[in-house]
């Protein structure tokens, strides 16, 4: 049996301000053990690793898109903030490809110690103007079934928000459900909250076949969502901030050392 699952449910963005705006869409997830993805590609009829299928897996998707191992790219992270694995399980929720198209907002890499403790989160964000980049947050005293972290904004996303944001995250760890919450605030109070959650279901040919018909295109519609909700933003009167260079490096948060007074003294 496979550690790696898919996870269907919705994601849901609420803006506070300057304008409110919601959105709710439904979506699913993979979360794939890296170990495993060559196997899947393998033995699933409509899933493949580095080839066309009905979905898909290609490694430059992710990681810093290049040829090197997705695995040895997060341990090489891993060993320059201090965190080590020792062999342990690495573990990504990411959307696929379908029919060859995918763009992941966010995805996440759970990091296991080989005793089984959870070592560190890597949340890495993809913009639409082909960027992307990753968080890394070391997690204290292992962690069970949830847990609180936070750090500051680092990389331009949405073009209607400025860069002097604190992120909050809230993690429900993968189980028979998964959730992630990420709380945006300034100075001023919250800004954003933007959710997903989803119910757990095994990884097969039959499953994804329902999943494609029950979700059809939906990569594309991510893509297409995206600008939709936009042009809302827009017309609500929401104007465009400047986009600064995305980092060259990795964020790493060390020790969840944000001061209190960060932004208000809020906790987010």
């Amino acid at each position: 049996m496979t550690a790696s699952c898919l996870y269907a449910g919705t994601v849901m963005h609420r803006r506070f301000k300057p304008r409110e705006h919601r959105l709710r869409y439904r979506v699913f997830w993979a979360l794939l053990d890296l170990d495993e993805i060559p196997a899947l590609g393998k033995t699933l009829r409509f899933f493949s690793h580095e080839r066309f299928n009905l979905f898909g897996f290609y490694n430059a998707d992710h990681g810093d898109g290049s040829a090197i191992p997705l695995r040895t790219q997060v341990e090489r992270h891993l060993d320059a903030a201090g965190l080590t694995l020792d062999g342990g399980r690495i573990r990504l929720l990411c959307m696929p490809r379908i029919l060859g198209f995918v763009f992941n907002p966010i995805s996440v890499y759970y990091c296991y110690h080989r005793d089984g403790a959870l070592t560190a989160l890597l949340y890495q964000v993809h913009n639409t103007f082909g960027e992307r980049h990753t968080y890394l947050i070391p997690v204290e005293n292992g962690a069970d079934k949830a847990l609180a972290q936070r750090c500051l904004k680092a990389f331009y996303v949405s073009p209607f928000m400025d860069m002097e944001i604190a992120y909050g995250f809230r993690v429900q760890l993968p189980a028979e459900r998964i959730a992630l919450v990420i709380e945006g605030s300034d100075a001023t109070g919250p800004v954003i909250t933007a959710s997903l959650a989803g119910t757990r279901h095994a990884l097969t040919d039959a499953v994804l076949l329902r999943k494609f018909f029950a979700f059809p295109l939906m990569t594309l519609k991510v893509v297409a969502g995206i600008h939709w909700e936009a042009l809302k933003l827009w017309i609500k009167g929401m104007r465009l901030r400047p986009r600064p260079p995305a980092p060259a490096t990795l964020t790493v948060v060390p020790h969840q050392n944000l001061p209190p007074s960060v932004y208000g003294g809020r906790h987010v």
